[in-house]
């Protein structure tokens, strides 16, 4: 292959790669917004489900997935009633705390800790309370 097209060939695949695909969102700045992958658990499984899929995709390095289950599990237990101008104030709930912090510390790279704090959470009586 000659080197002018072996470039060309590799700047069309390089410049395909960065747009985004066809309804994928994107920023104000244009900069596309990548999904997590979704965790192996039924859309309506409890927080708890949510938490051990968490633990297990972090056992076996898939971190994206683990973000994305420690997301949806702080989202089943951030059940609360407050007035309109407090919606924007952060829950106070140890169990959610817990849950942001995992996320924080698998963020960070520190997987042991987001372990240690996802078996909090997991043994924390009202991991599963909301659910009826």
């Amino acid at each position: 292959m000659p080197p002018n097209l072996k470039l060309t060939c590799c700047l069309l695949a390089l410049g395909l790669a960065l747009v985004p695909a066809a309804g994928a969102q994107t920023r104000q700045d244009g900069t596309p917004i990548l999904r997590l992958p979704e965790p192996p658990v039924a859309e309506d499984a409890p927080a708890s489900a949510f938490v051990e899929a968490a633990r297990t995709a972090i056992a076996v390095g898939r971190a994206g997935e683990a973000m994305e289950a420690i997301e949806r599990a702080e989202s089943r237990v951030l059940v609360r009633s407050v007035r309109p101008s407090r919606a924007n104030t952060p829950s106070d709930q140890e169990l959610v705390r817990v849950l942001a912090e995992a996320r924080a510390a698998l963020g960070q790279g520190e997987r042991a800790l987001a372990l240690d704090l996802l078996a909090r959470a997991a043994a924390n009586p009202a991991l599963d309370a909301a659910v009826e």
